[in-house]
């Protein structure tokens, strides 16, 4: 599933043509490397990156998505910027999109509302509402770094995205923002559409996700440096990244261990089916790890004997399994609880899970197990949400297709939070 569509991205890397590249502090060095921070909405949960766009520049805060396919912002309302385009129908521009609906509007004309433009559905990702958009173009500017501190402002034009209408924002994310940023494998997606502008700089198609509640998001290739003067990315170890037709990010869980021990799971819900049923996901918009029933119930099983000495608690939602926090000793990587091992495509790869993203404190005194019961009927048997991602490094190398990920930062004594915005080389 994942080679023709691999091959097929790069194609398009390589076939797009490249913008000229205006520096906001006029620097004349080429970029290969992007930071973009990130900060965790405490209500939510949800990560919200402010994204430098229009003309005049103005920061606007979008929630990030990893698997959406684009990157959408709500232009009813005071949308001004004098670079601002929307192309025509059956243009270049719609058909790199994928779309060849043609986009009509009644009211006045203004950004988002034009006749005889591309129109393609944009989609809130918490509740699934989608809407009819229009197809627009505008200026992006991101920080450039060499891994370690950041650099000036870089400028692209004609960065592609959708104007949608602001019903899409009325439910489930974050009250400031005003829109979504795709992270997934499609043809405009935000990493997509930088590789594609940058390429010709050795700007590697990868991106690197650090969450922590001031994270960051790297594009381009590692290193990436962490405060003090760590490079996160030394730890990586890698498993083949798969693709869904949908452009979502997958891999491959062949078995998961509690303390050492295998825990008893249908594997065959491990395996993606014909009907692209199953298998291992990752997401942003799920704050915690969502698993099919039998495999929560499995796992929570097993955890709770091998915490056998540790008192339970009733549970608080959303949650199955909850102890009481003054029972559990803490250690550099979290609650000292077991750990849990997802054993992926070769037995020697393993995703340590310590207790940092495995137990979450869910109310005063009360330490719960940070997984969450999907039920029977769940597209993706595992949904490995941000959580469990957390002060981890995640590297998307959309090149060799393939998932680098390095377990718990904390070992390393740093954090996803240490990223040094405070220095400019």
């Amino acid at each position: 599933m994942a080679s023709s569509s691999s091959l097929y991205f790069l194609l398009i890397f390589l076939s797009i043509s490249s913008f000229t590249l205006l520096s906001e502090s006029q620097s004349t060095s080429k970029p290969n490397k992007f930071v973009l921070p990130v900060h965790q909405d405490n209500k939510t949960n949800l990560y919200v990156a402010n994204i430098y766009k229009r003309t005049p520049l103005l920061q606007v805060p979008f929630v990030v998505d990893l698997n959406g396919r684009l990157l959408w912002v709500t232009c009813e309302q005071s949308y001004l910027s004098s670079t601002y385009r929307a192309p025509r129908c059956h243009s270049t521009q719609c058909a790199r999109a994928g779309t060849h609906y043609c986009h009509t509007c009644s009211s006045k004309a203004r950004p988002g509302c034009h006749n005889n433009t591309c129109g393609l559905m944009s989609v809130n990702p918490v509740t699934g509402l989608t809407a009819m958009s229009e197809l627009a173009q505008d200026v992006l500017s991101i920080q450039s770094t060499q891994g370690s501190n950041p650099g000036p402002l870089v400028r692209i034009p004609q960065v592609l995205f959708t104007c949608a209408p602001s019903l899409l924002l009325q439910r489930g994310l974050p009250g400031n923002v005003q829109g979504v940023a795709g992270l997934g494998h499609s043809s405009i997606s935000l990493p997509t559409q930088l590789a594609s502008h940058f390429g010709f700089a050795g700007f590697a198609p990868t991106f690197a996700l650090c969450l922590a509640p001031n994270g960051v998001i790297f594009f381009g290739d590692s290193p990436y440096y962490m405060l003090p003067d760590v490079d996160i990315s030394r730890p990586l170890s890698y498993t083949p990244l798969i693709i869904s037709p949908q452009g979502e990010y997958y891999i491959e869980v062949r078995s998961i261990k509690i303390n050492n021990k295998d825990v008893p799971v249908n594997k065959t819900l491990l395996s993606i089916n014909r009907r692209g049923v199953g298998g291992t996901k990752l997401s942003t918009i799920n704050p915690y790890t969502v698993l099919e029933h039998s495999i929560f119930k499995a796992i929570a099983q097993f955890f709770t004997k091998e915490l056998s000495c540790i008192l339970q608690v009733k549970p608080v939602e959303p949650f199955g399994v909850c102890f009481d926090s003054k029972s559990i000793k803490s250690t550099k990587v979290g609650p000292g609880v077991p750990n849990i091992d997802l054993v992926l495509h070769d037995q020697h790869v393993i995703w340590r899970i310590f207790g940092s993203n495995s137990v979450v404190q869910a109310a005063p005194g009360i330490s719960c197990l940070a997984f969450v019961d999907g039920g029977l009927k769940t597209r993706a048997s595992i949904v490995i949400g941000a959580y469990q991602m957390e002060n981890n490094l995640v590297q998307f190398d959309l090149a060799r297709s393939r998932l680098g990920f390095s377990s718990s930062l904390l070992f390393f004594r740093t954090s996803c939070n240490n990223f040094n915005f405070t220095a400019t080389p």
